[in-house]
């Protein structure tokens, strides 16, 4: 790895105008309506490529480039107001036109299967006037704002030139001056900024395959920030607050042993739930993430208004583990296991194949290059029997609903509760969305190894890191240096 903005060992403390922030999962490209990839938005999201409305740090949707909105009583028509200063980092006015094009690119050209089932409530988008749209749904949806928030939703400039791939076009604070694939991503600060100018001229996000590589990194001063430390059994080195502060707070990251629920030695439920049983997920989470982290039982985060601990739904009971099997006639199982090249994955893997050779099932672990390999032939081509990944963004219960998903899980029942609960109102949305993660954690549609933590790590004097990480973005809005 370069490192990019250092003259001395000590770069951020230097230069204060620039901002070194250290992750693991680098962006496959920089076009979030290609790709799913969590990495995208994390470096783009707010910073580069603004929505109508954003997730604030408690998950609650606040104004962006909307400053305000209303909702008709039959819940169909969203009226917004735009903030008549914004513009996009061109120059170029950023119009309610602008908008109706980025929703209609949305709902009519190619995104990923992901967008387009969450724009497909939308019928119709209208320009008003210069700063007012109207967007019209074919029915009420409780998803359909929140995930304007997010990926759906951003604004990109209509008539930029270039490829949105390599060099996108927003109206955020930042701009993208470089992006090596797998290396690095720079952002520069927007002089064009229509809105509170951002506290840093530059701000590079590098990429490490080696979580302790990037530890020696933030200790050596090349690094100003871990975005989300991904070796927790280190965290004592950062335990210096002359030095370091170490932010602790929550995400929406379910680290999940998924099931392929196609795959013939995992289509019985009982094998599903011998598995879960067979597994020791507090002594995973020990071992593996420094027993940083929840345990959970469903794909529902506690942030989220219809979370219920369903932990124990399935113990660890390796003995009921192997009565299942032997009622379902799964003897001599071999199933292939196959992992992104991320460490919650790779450590969690050893461990399961470990635990589950204890009750007679051989686990063959494949480590997949992340992202290209993991989402070529995990995620579109559904090639596996099991793999584990972090299922990081808000909500995101919603795609076991989707039976082409990698998950291949078609359940009616579940289908019909996520169809129900997205149009009804707060409260009987509620009880609905309880009523599925129930469901999915009883047919063992998949395994919740434990929901990660936010653990950010910064240099001393640096402010405004949300304890939780809410959205997909690691937002660089609210960040400052005591010296700056």
């Amino acid at each position: 790895m370069v490192v990019l903005t250092a003259c001395s060992p000590n770069s951020g403390e230097d230069d204060l105008s620039r901002l070194n922030i250290g992750a693991t999962a680098a962006p496959p490209t920089l076009d979030p309506t290609a790709s799913d990839a969590a990495a995208i938005p994390q470096v783009l999201l707010y910073n580069v490529y603004e929505t109508l409305v954003k997730l604030d740090s408690t998950g609650e949707l606040i104004p962006l480039l909307a400053q305000r909105w209303q909702v008709s009583p039959d819940r169909l028509t969203y009226t917004f107001d735009l903030d008549p200063q914004a513009t996009f980092a061109s120059g170029a006015p950023l119009t309610a036109e602008s908008v109706v094009w980025n929703i209609e690119r949305m709902t009519n050209e190619d995104t990923t299967a992901v967008l387009a089932q969450q724009m497909s409530v939308v019928e119709s988008a209208t320009a008003v006037d210069e700063d007012t749209l109207t967007v019209t749904l074919k029915q009420p949806s409780n998803n359909w704002l929140f995930n304007m928030a997010s990926s759906a939703g951003v604004v990109m400039e209509p008539d930029a030139a270039g490829d949105r791939a390599q060099t996108p076009a927003g109206s955020g604070p930042y701009t993208v001056s470089t992006f090596a694939p797998g290396q690095r991503v720079v952002l520069s600060k927007s002089e064009q900024y229509w809105g509170t100018p951002p506290r840093f001229d530059e701000v590079t996000f590098r990429y490490f395959a080696d979580p302790n590589a990037m530890n020696s990194a933030m200790l050596s001063g090349q690094l100003d920030i871990i975005s989300n430390l991904q070796a927790p059994q280190s965290i004592d080195q950062f335990e210096d607050p002359a030095r370091f502060s170490i932010v602790r707070g929550t995400t929406n990251g379910e680290v999940v042993l998924s099931y392929n629920n196609e795959s013939p030695a995992l289509s019985d439920p009982r094998v599903r739930q011998a598995i879960t049983l067979a597994i020791d997920r507090a002594s995973l989470l020990r071992t593996v993430w420094n027993n940083e982290g929840t345990l959970i039982g469903s794909m529902v985060p506690p942030t989220d208004p219809w979370y219920e601990d369903l932990s124990e739904r399935w113990p660890y009971d390796p003995d009921r583990a192997r009565e299942l099997l032997a009622e379902a006639g799964a003897t001599d199982l071999v199933l292939r296991l196959r992992v992104p090249t991320l460490p919650y994955a790779t450590a969690s893997a050893r461990t399961i194949a470990a635990q589950l050779a204890e009750v007679g099932i051989r686990v063959e672990v494949d480590e997949l290059e992340f992202p290209a390999r993991w989402l070529d032939v995990v995620l579109s081509q559904a090639d596996y029997d099991m793999s584990i990944v972090s299922h990081v963004e808000p909500r995101d219960i919603v795609k076991f609903a989707d039976p082409d998903y990698y998950f291949r899980y078609d359940n009616p029942e579940f289908q019909r509760l996520i169809a129900e609960a997205d149009t009804a109102d707060e409260a009987t949305q509620i009880e609905l969305m309880r009523q599925a993660a129930k469901l999915l954690a009883d047919d063992a549609a998949a395994n919740w190894l434990f929901l990660l933590p936010n653990l950010v790590i910064a240099r001393a004097g640096i402010t405004g890191i949300s304890p939780n990480a809410t959205s997909l973005s690691f937002d660089l809005t609210t960040l400052a240096s005591a010296r700056n």
